[in-house]
């Protein structure tokens, strides 16, 4: 069963996040926009390119509402011991949950069954706590922040806009649809 349209489940998390670790709820994402981003394991390969990349596009992030919540299977004492080594990692701002329990990742049904480490899944999430997009991707394939970024302003036009829908590629420039019978078929 897919989890799009779905509203996220309770959970309690300790993140590290500017230096600190503080606790991190399903309350505290209430009214807001988020993405919680699932990446395998801390001191890894792809996974620091990432989240470096997520940290560079982090300001565009922020001025659309939105706050990222980056979650792997480690502790939030790996977290802060990867932010400290690695240059990627280090110019992460946002929250850096720690999952040892597992919980989030059997929530969002990233855990990997076996490995103890959850998939590549990256989660949209609307002010209502409602999960608007998923992806999963295997785990040699990394994301895009700037893609991500225009799904996300996509979203946030649709839910603005019920009446429309955005086509491929559609970018806040660009020209939406309004559904109705007489596109059938003329797309």
């Amino acid at each position: 069963m897919s989890l799009v349209g779905t509203k996220i489940l309770p959970f309690t998390s300790t993140a590290f996040h500017q230096g600190e670790f503080v606790d991190v709820t399903e309350a505290d994402i209430e009214g807001k926009w988020a993405v919680f981003f699932f990446y395998p394991a801390d001191f890894s390969f792809v996974c620091p390119t990432e989240l470096g990349d997520l940290a560079d596009n982090y300001d565009e992030f922020t001025k659309l509402g939105v706050e990222i919540y980056s979650v792997s299977t480690d502790t939030h004492f790996v977290h802060a011991a990867w932010h400290r080594e690695s240059d990627q990692v280090g110019k992460v701002n946002y929250f850096m949950l720690g999952d040892p329990a597992a919980q989030l990742s059997n929530n969002f049904q990233t855990l990997r069954e076996g490995d103890g480490v959850a998939d590549r899944g990256t989660f949209l999430v609307d002010p209502d706590g409602v999960i608007q997009l998923l992806e999963i991707s295997a785990d040699g394939v990394g994301r895009d922040a700037k893609e991500l970024l225009r799904k996300v302003r996509a979203a946030q036009y649709v839910r603005k806009h019920p009446d429309q829908v955005c086509p491929a590629h559609w970018d806040d420039t660009g020209e939406t649809l309004a559904p109705g019978l007489d596109l059938v078929g003329k797309i």
